[in-house]
């Protein structure tokens, strides 16, 4: 499964958030109900136009984006 048959950046859709390809449901919407202990089940049934498939490519695409983050440590100071 590629993440990008299911997720769409639309800057005329939810501000040019990632969302699931033809709603305005968002990766982000997705992936807090996730964190917050939900079900692929009870994500279906709260929002029953989604399918497994599109929260798994949610959490793929949040992956592939986290994959091309640079991070910069910045060494501490003492005193």
């Amino acid at each position: 499964m590629k993440w990008q048959d299911h997720v769409s950046i639309n800057p005329a859709v939810m501000a040019g958030k990632p969302c699931i390809k033809g709603t305005r449901i968002t990766v982000e919407l997705i992936l807090e109900r996730l964190g917050d202990g939900w079900t692929d089940a009870q994500i279906v049934e709260a929002y029953p136009h989604l399918q497994p498939e599109q929260i798994r490519a949610a959490q793929a695409y949040a992956a592939a984006a986290l994959s091309n983050d640079e991070f910069i440590f910045l060494a501490e100071q003492e005193g």
